[in-house]
């Protein structure tokens, strides 16, 4: 791996910084998970697609600017340098749209790719249910063939975005005779069909992040199917590796709250206080050595290695980096950490209480270990 940027990977990191420098809104948007911050992050998202910055990596034809891996991370420092706003679009870009490139036919790919893009469509993920955790295998939400069409009944809960969203993708069982993962297939539904309810679902900041989602009779056509018939998992397993590997959450996340966390040591510990120094320099040495590791993924990938379930190493990696990140700011801001100031101290308690949500979503990390155990150290399993 050579860590040394090419003259033109240079050039589009300077293109970024410019473009960015332009264009990143000087107010902060109102959070996302309000209906006004919500159409006002969508706003944005379409100035980032106007000026093909919205999904760098995916091909032209689709709204890209077929860049490849180490141009897409070299974006991501310099959009998370810039200060601009959150992805609210990041289920359909990030998660969603490469699965559709991986697997779907080239009719869906024209038509779900450009508006998710310019997100004229944002999408919500719903794979949760209530009685089935983190055991994706456990679904029992059921799809049943009608003629060309699916009829979706059950519920969804914790779907990211489904409160003002405008489409889900989730997998539903179609084979009730299957066990577990057999019988699952991934569906793409608008969440304006009949039958469809959505119930917002507050969050610890009190603002609708999540919902839950009930599909009573619900139509959809099956040209909204993704993959084969029966065969979502292997669909919802190429999803999650794009959610715990590289494209859901970037080093330049982590690198950028690291570096904050220096500046917020230097203006309130006590120099004396090495313990805490050590701290602090320990995250900031793992957010670095993330970033070093995504730069020897990504290049793994361009050689034409898979992630495989090695992605659930990262997923536990940036998890908790995120959350030792966040309460370690918390600690140093003190008494003081619910009060707005030059500091930044309203935006470390907001992105502390999302942090503690890290080591749930994505398949809980008590799950990934699991799947580190058997699948990537290859231990015995318990009797």
């Amino acid at each position: 791996m050579d860590l040394r940027y090419t003259a033109d990977q240079q050039a589009f990191r300077a293109e970024a910084r410019q473009w960015l420098n332009a264009h990143v809104p000087t107010t902060p948007l109102r959070s996302f998970d309000t209906a006004e911050g919500f159409e006002q992050h969508r706003a944005w998202e379409r100035t980032l697609h106007d000026g093909r910055w919205s999904a760098v990596s995916w091909p032209t034809e689709f709204g890209g600017r077929a860049a490849g891996y180490i141009e897409w991370l070299v974006f991501e420092e310099e959009y998370w340098r810039s200060g601009a706003p959150g992805r609210v679009n990041q289920n359909g870009i990030f998660l969603l749209g490469p699965t559709i490139m991986e697997v779907g036919t080239e009719e869906q790919k024209a038509r779900f790719l450009p508006t998710m893009a310019s997100s004229e469509i944002v999408w919500a993920q719903a794979w949760s249910e209530p009685d089935a955790g983190s055991d994706m295998a456990a679904i029992s939400a059921r799809a049943t063939l009608d003629g060309d069409h699916w009829v979706l009944n059950g519920s969804k809960i914790w779907a990211s975005r489904a409160a003002f969203a405008d489409w889900c993708f989730g997998m539903f069982r179609t084979d009730p005779e299957a066990q577990r993962h057999r019988g699952l297939t991934f569906i793409l539904c608008p969440l304006d069909t009949p039958g469809v309810t959505v119930r917002p679902i507050a969050q610890l900041d009190g603002e609708p992040g999540f919902a839950e989602i009930f599909f009573d009779d619900v139509r959809v056509p099956t040209d909204c199917t993704l993959g084969e018939i029966n065969g979502g998992w292997r669909v919802a397993m190429a999803t999650a590796g794009f959610e715990r590997g590289v494209s859901l959450r970037s080093p330049a996340r982590f690198t950028t709250a690291a570096d904050r966390l220096v500046a917020l040591w230097r203006l309130h510990a006590d120099p004396a206080d090495t313990a805490l120094a050590d701290a602090v320099t320990d995250l900031w040495i793992r957010a670095q050595g993330y970033q070093l590791h995504t730069y020897r993924t990504v290049t793994d990938i361009g050689d034409g290695k898979p992630i495989g379930a090695e992605a659930s190493l990262n997923k536990v990696f940036w998890s908790e980096l995120d959350l030792e990140i966040h309460e370690l700011a918390m600690r140093l801001l003190g008494t003081h950490a619910e009060l707005t100031g030059a500091d930044g101290s309203a935006s470390w308690v907001k992105g502390f209480l999302f942090s503690l949500s890290g080591p749930i979503y994505a398949g809980t990390n008590e799950i990934q270990r699991n799947i580190i155990a058997d699948r990537v150290l290859d231990l015995p399993r318990g009797v």
